[in-house]
């Protein structure tokens, strides 16, 4: 067990920094069995400080000191005191240039913060504190300072040395080595440093803003992926043109850089002018990667670019504020892919996402605000409130200031925080002078948890033609949080006639009618909203688009579910009323074993299923049954098998009584001629292989042909997967054969053997987990590379419910096993593993008592991290 709890950090203790560093001046000198690192800071006292010692405290850990000077004068050892985290110098100048030396081993790095070794590769990851393990420095986010880096090394080795900023020099130097030095003008906070040095290959483009600046555009890769760099670049050029058509911001340095590595934490990182990804996130091509990796591949590159503006030129005051820069550029890279996209799919996939795992964080202990209040670690706050709900938030505030309001207020952010580090405050309150409303009460969004629940009851009164729309908003206590203020909740509507037809809405004391969607404001416990002039009783389509992030309960008939359906010009709409209808039937055969399929749902499913005006995309998603966990999340306690057996009983029932159509739908949307990525194309292949998994449910040796058939006559990744995924599920000779095959033609790929692993790991064969454990030990298995870790334990911990939540708690043991092997390797990773098992009160008392005790075991392990540490103590 550790020794002391983990200091609490709190929102309320934060203070300006006692001292700036103007200019930074970093010298690497990069070898095989060590790396030494030269420092020269610019530091003066900050006048905006509120406390003033004779003392600085910086940053620093795992750093070995080889020299110390203050204006050339070396240091006795008298005057400074190093400890694990941190040096301090005595007595300091109010102003002076600190030198320093360390020595630090990146090949040692296993955590994969600061410098370390990927394959050949130097790299580095600093946000959110990885940059104490470079150098000495103040590692916050509001200590901004101009960074000029040189880097010493190999040539024949590491040809390539890059960082943020210009090149200014290059020199050959006579002992084989080289010299590049690279000048950033802006200035920056140091988790937006970064370096990368190894034998790469680029490709190169180059993209002219509106101002007339050639910008080159270069992306980095190991020399065998050079080929699969096309798809990236392109996004990123969409990215540059929307970003300064949506947003008016222009790029502002001569070159842009993406690095591709294999070994990274996240997906990817926005270092000024020099991006590090996730190979994942830039490697493409039609044999290897699928539908999603694509969009994924631009979702990614966008959002990283458009972090240039929300994140480096204007970041934040400090790791509270971390939505600032996420939230927000969350809903840029949400806006992008919908305009490069299908709007109304891309709508249904955030917010599917959301409701599977933000929702069920607020419903957790991890429950927190999307600017938190405290933290133990900050890299356990990466996490989807911050991020995605953060970008509801932003969305929400762009419905309701409307979208001439909106630019205004990001044209006067943009204006008035340029080269500053602020909040969130700083930002809705430019909102709110651009749109010219008092957003005041809004703000709870920021400082309270939880998921609001608005119950509604509506009421057509035929003598004097209104319809009444009753509103009661409730947000459940969560940790520290007992009672909640209300919200300022926008919540767009449209009431449909009997036709299906969108109704003129005009609510009482409006002077003119409008046709479509009303965006109501509910600001009070109880509101009620009168519509006037409704010649007959309408049915209610509520929260159209995802307008808020909360739960609705409204009486719908299920009658009233399939009409909306069938006919609501909002597609969310559709798809959520398709949801509420099929989770229902599921719940109730969850209760009743015997509980038969309204005849009513088979023809609506017959319905959508045969119609031709229907985006495909919209139509498959319309057509998905929810989640296992969604399911169980609208549950007291979690019936796992009760679950999986109602879902597996539906989509049988489905699959036989509608197979003539499914198989209609089937070869009618299959896809010829070259593989294309684009909306129209992936809409045909995402419904195709919806219905051939609806097909595959039934024991038929011609369906089962043709999935057969499909694997190996795919021309693309995402048919072949689709096919290989449903095969997995079957213990027969056939699939082992297939499974062996795919491996051997696909063993020199990384990312195609993610796929590989994350299929075997999500398979619903009884010996799942028996196999996963197998593959643990294969050689193709790194669990240092957290691609693996998330491709194998990630997939069968997270992505098959009724094997993880086996009643043995083998499932349970075995994450138990993986974060502790895990913990002492990287801590980030383990400590999401750990968050598996938060909500372990959810279940039946057998597993409560099983998850807590691995809980238990993983807090009581001797020198587990920080970061297991407060995700292992706050769920118990």
């Amino acid at each position: 067990m550790l020794r002391d709890t983990p200091a609490t950090v709190y929102l309320k203790d934060y203070r300006p920094p006692e001292f700036l560093i103007d200019q930074t001046q970093l010298w690497f000198d990069l070898g095989e069995e060590e790396t030494r690192v030269r420092a020269r800071l610019a530091l003066r006292r900050n006048p905006a400080a509120e406390t003033h010692s004779a003392d600085l405290a910086l940053h620093g850990e795992q750093l070995e000191l080889l020299s110390l000077a203050i204006d050339g004068h070396p240091l006795d050892p008298e005057s400074y005191r190093q400890d694990s985290e941190g040096l301090i110098l005595k007595q300091v100048p109010d102003q002076f240039v600190l030198e320093s030396e360390v020595r630090i081993l990146p090949q040692q790095n296993t955590v994969l913060e600061g410098l370390y070794k990927s394959g050949g590769m130097f790299c580095t990851q600093c946000e959110a504190e990885g940059f104490r393990k470079i150098t000495w420095f103040l590692d916050r986010p509001d200590v901004m300072s101009r960074f000029t880096t040189t880097i010493t090394a190999d040539r024949q080795r590491y040809p390539v040395l890059l960082s943020n900023g210009n090149p200014v020099e290059t020199v050959q130097l006579d002992d084989g080595r080289q010299r590049v030095t690279w000048t950033d003008p802006f200035p920056k906070p140091a988790y937006l440093f970064a370096l990368v040095a190894g034998d790469l290959r680029a490709i190169e483009d180059s993209h002219t803003t509106p101002s007339g600046r050639e910008v080159a555009l270069r992306i980095y890769v190991e020399p065998e992926n050079v080929t699969k760099c096309d798809h990236a670049m392109a996004a990123l050029k969409h990215a540059m043109l929307w970003d300064e058509q949506q947003y008016g911001r222009e790029y502002d340095l001569d070159i842009y850089m993406i690095v591709a590595v294999n070994d990274f934490n996240m997906g990817a990182m926005e270092n000024k002018g020099l991006n590090i990804f996730n190979s994942k996130y830039v490697l493409a091509s039609p044999a290897t990667a699928t539908d999603r990796d694509f969009q994924g591949i631009e979702s990614v590159i966008a959002h990283e670019y458009f972090h240039n503006w929300t994140g480096n030129r204007i970041t934040c005051r400090d790791w509270f504020q971390l939505s600032l820069k996420e939230g927000l550029t969350v809903f840029r890279d949400q806006e992008f892919s919908a305009d490069m996209g299908s709007r109304g799919v891309k709508r249904i996939e955030d917010v599917r996402l959301l409701r599977a795992h933000q929702f069920a964080e607020d419903a957790s202990p991890m429950a927190h605000p999307v600017r938190p209040d405290s933290y133990m670690e900050i890299n356990n706050f990466y996490t989807v409130t911050v991020y995605e709900k953060g970008a509801e938030v932003v969305r929400m505030q762009a419905n309701l200031l409307g979208a001439e309001a909106y630019r205004r207020g990001t044209d006067l952010y943009f204006e008035r925080f340029d080269g500053q580090a602020v909040t969130t405050d700083d930002f809705v309150q430019c909102m709110a002078d651009a749109g010219e409303r008092d957003l005041t009460q809004f703000k709870c969004w920021y400082s309270q948890a939880g998921t609001p629940e608005l119950a509604i009851q509506g009421h057509y009164d035929a003598a004097n033609q209104t319809y009444s729309l009753d509103v009661q908003q409730h947000c459940p206590a969560t940790p520290g949080q007992t009672d909640k203020a209300p919200f300022l909740i926008p919540l767009a509507i449209g009431l449909l006639d009997s036709r299906g037809d969108d109704m003129a809405l005009r609510l009482q004391g409006d002077t003119v009618a409008g046709t479509g969607t009303r965006m109501l404001e509910l600001r009070e416990p109880r509101q009620q909203f009168l519509f006037e002039q409704v010649a007959e009783a309408p049915v209610p389509s509520l929260l159209r688009g995802f307008s808020a992030p909360v739960k609705v309960r409204f009486d719908y008939s299920d009658e009233q579910l399939m009409f909306l359906m069938a006919h609501d010009s909002d597609g969310f709409s559709r798809w959520d009323a398709a949801q509420t209808l099929a989770q229902r039937i599921l719940l109730q055969r969850v209760a009743d074993p015997e509980c038969p399929v309204p005849s009513g749902f088979i023809n609506a499913f017959l319905q959508a299923l045969t119609d031709d005006s229907t985006d495909p995309a919209l139509l498959a998603e319309v057509l998905t049954l929810p989640a296992e966990g969604y399911l169980g999340d609208q549950m007291e306690v979690v019936d796992v098998e009760g679950i999986h057996q109602a879902r597996e009983w539906l989509k049988t029932t489905l699959a036989s009584e509608l197979q003539e159509a499914l198989l209609a739908v089937y070869h009618a949307n299959a896809v010829t001629g070259a593989y294309r990525p684009d909306a129209a194309s992936i809409g045909r292949r995402s419904l195709r292989n919806l219905a051939l998994a609806y097909l595959m449910q039934l024991p038929e040796a011609n369906i089962h042909r043709l999935c057969v058939e499909q694997y190996r006559s795919g021309n693309n990744m995402t048919d072949v997967i689709a096919a290989l995924s449903l095969l997995a599920d079957r213990d027969t000779p056939e699939t082992a054969e297939l499974l062996e095959a795919f491996y051997q033609q696909w063993q020199a790929d990384p990312l195609v053997l993610d796929k590989w692993f994350s299929l075997q790991a999500m398979s619903k064969r009884s010996d799942t987990l028996e196999r996963v454990e197998a593959l643990l030990q294969h050689p193709a298995f790194s669990i240092a590379n957290p691609n693996k870790v998330r491709a194998l334990i990630g997939a069968f911990c997270s992505g098959n419910g009724v094997r993880f939540h086996a009643a043995d708690g083998s499932g349970y043991r075995f994450l138990g096993d993986r974060v502790l092997e895990l913990d002492g390797l990287n801590p980030q990773v383990a400590s999401r593993m750990v968050r598996l098992m938060a909500r372990w009160q959810r279940y039946d008392p057998s597993r409560q008592q099983l998850m807590k005790a691995q809980l238990e075991r993983i807090l009581n392990t001797e020198g587990v991290s920080r970061d297991v540490f407060e995700i292992a103590s706050k769920s118990l």
